[in-house]
This record gives structure tokens, sequence and C-alpha cells, in this order.
């Protein structure tokens, strides 16, 4: 759903006001879910950060302060458009095109972010009943709440401060449907824990410190400490999983978790965007991989994900040659979220 707005004023853009025209999509999944009667809670890592999620609760409604004034900066023009200085189509735009395509960008990131979360919820909800052990059934439970909260964020942002949304793309929209339809429980938690939860962890850490919106920097902060916790968890609880594994079911799930990463290089390329100001989708495709501002902002969100796929067990040398041409091998090194300390998760937000 794509809204003209140039000659709207902003509390008029934003969605059909008619519920008639909102389309619920149907997925079906041959899920199997599992009951444990073992209620015996183990002393473990995954215990303290069940916990932790409970005592870091936080209220988007009042924990968000709302009422700061949102002063755009592409009003003011108030950004660095050097990236895109030599596009063969943006620099022919004149001033006020320029501020449009910048704020349809921002706009098609942010509801990015929201889709994915409600695909988060939804992975979520699932694992509660799938996942084999009580902990992980507690934690699962948890972290559906953590991710209805992000949905209820990101939405109130978009409607309050941007006024505009855009559709889901079409790379995330596939992942996600690929994890939400597989059977097996383990592919889901690679998939939301290590692969779409560490790309956003990265993604928002970096909004965070590039944003000139106070209530954004304030929201992404609490989602970040939500995000740190899911995908240690996720970590903890597959390395040892892994290990009981067949060669044959690693080296599977290592498959899953590369074609996840290659689908994710285009997660966050705003092809919608490209399209509805003319831009030729080779050329700028070529054009981001050799621009540098571009390539940065790819690489920044890998070194979450390959450390921690190599931590627990997901980076076999067969397929080390098809990371090498993603051009993300490299980040494997890192230091992984395995070793985030405990101080790291708890410290108070800044």
């Amino acid at each position: 759903m794509r809204i003209d707005y140039i000659d709207t004023p902003k509390e008029e853009r934003f969605f059909n006001k008619n519920p008639a025209d909102d389309v619920a999509e149907i997925f079906e999944t041959p899920l199997t879910g599992s009951y444990n009667w073992d209620y015996n809670l183990q002393e473990d890592r995954i215990k303290r950060i069940y916990e932790l999620g409970k005592t870091l609760n936080w209220n988007v409604e009042v924990d968000v302060d709302w009422s700061i004034p949102f002063e755009d900066p592409l009003e003011e023009f108030d950004f660095d458009d050097s990236q895109w200085a030599n596009h063969k189509e943006y620099k022919k735009f004149s001033r006020e095109v320029r501020k449009m395509f910048f704020n349809d960008t921002r706009t098609w990131t942010i509801s990015q972010f929201l889709h994915g979360e409600q695909g988060a919820l939804l992975v979520a909800s699932q694992l509660c009943s799938c996942a084999p052990t009580y902990n992980a059934k507690l934690y699962a439970a948890s972290q559906t709440f953590d991710e209805a909260r992000h949905v209820e964020a990101f939405n109130k942002y978009l409607q309050t401060r941007l006024y505009h949304m855009w559709p889901i793309g079409t790379a995330l929209k596939g992942l996600l449907d690929k994890i939400l339809t597989d059977p097996r429980w383990d592919l889901k938690f690679i998939g939301m824990q290590i692969i779409i939860e560490g790309l956003a962890l990265a993604a928002f850490q970096t909004i965070r410190e590039v944003t000139k919106d106070p209530v954004l920097k304030q929201m992404i902060g609490y989602i970040i400490r939500d995000e740190a916790r899911h995908v240690t968890f996720g970590i903890h609880y597959l390395k040892d999983f892994v290990q009981t594994l067949t060669k044959e079911q690693q080296l599977d799930r290592a498959r899953f978790a590369l074609e996840a990463c290659t689908v994710s290089r285009n997660r966050l390329k705003s092809y919608d965007v490209w399209d509805k100001y003319g831009f030729d989708r080779d050329y700028t495709e070529e054009y981001q991989q050799d621009n540098v501002f571009s390539t940065q902002f790819q690489d920044i969100l890998f070194t979450r994900i390959m450390p921690n796929l190599k931590r627990i067990g997901l980076l076999p040398d067969e397929l080390k040659p098809e990371y090498e041409k993603l051009g993300v091998l490299k980040y494997a090194e890192g230091d992984s979220d395995y070793e985030t300390s405990w101080e790291e998760l708890t410290k108070p937000l800044n």
C-alpha cells in the first residue's frame, strides 16, 4: 500500500481509515507442538535472561516521551546526501524532490522494522508451542510480549511522527514465510534468533547513533536492550543443541542459515522507493555496491551474525567459500554475543 501524500497535510497522510480495506494474509504451517511435564527450572544463563526480561519490562506509552516535538531535519535539508550524489537519476533531482526521496527512504526503513517485528512476534508465539524444554517455552513467551511491544512502538512512531507506511519488502517477506512455515523448531530459532534478530540489532544500533530525533533514539534504545537478550538466548540455547545433531543435520541447518543470510543482504534495499523515483534497479544495485556508505552499512549488519554462526557451530568449512562470495566471511572472527557480559545486558539506558 503506497500513498501519494505530496500535497496532503501530515495528519491526513496515514492509512486508509476504512478497516474493510485492511487485508489479513493467511499462512499455513505444519507446526508440531510439545508438552513438557518437567517443571524444574535449571539455574543457568537462560533462566537468568528470562528473569532479566521480567525486570526490564517497559511501556511504550509511558516510558517513551512522545510529547517531544518532531524537528524534522529534512525540512531544512539538514542531512548528508553524499551517498547518492553521483547517482545518475538522483543528481537530476531538485532540492524538494531529494527531500521527498530521503523521507520515503527513511519511512520505508522504519516500515520494514515494523513488519520484521510482526514476523518476530509470530515466530516467538510458535516457539511457545514447539520449543522442547520448559525454560525455552517460558523465554519464548516473554519474547512474544517483547515483540508485541516493538510492533506497538514502531507502529506508533510511523503514525505519529512520519504519517506514512510502506508494504513489506520482498526479501524480508520471503525470509519470514520460510521461517514461519518450516515445521522444525530449531530452524525457527536459527532464522529468528540468529539471523533476523541479529540483523535487526545491528541496524537498530546504527539508526540510534545517527538519528536526530530524540524520540526514535529513546525508543530504539529500549528495543535494542530487548533484542540483545533475544540474540544471547538464541546462541546459548542453540550452541548445545547443535552439538547433538549428526553431521548431515548440522550441514542442513548451516545451509539454511546461509540461504537466510543471502536473502538478508537484500532485506534493507528499498526497491519500492527506487521504483517510485524511476531508478533503474540494476544500475542502482551496482551503484550501491561501489558506494562506501552502503557497503559499510551492509558490513555492520554481518559483523553481528557471522561470529554467532561460528559460535554455535553453523559455519562449516564446506560453506565458507559461499560466505566468501557474499563478502562477509571475514567477520566470523569477531566476538559473538555468547560472550556478551551480564553487565552489558543489565546496564541502564543513557
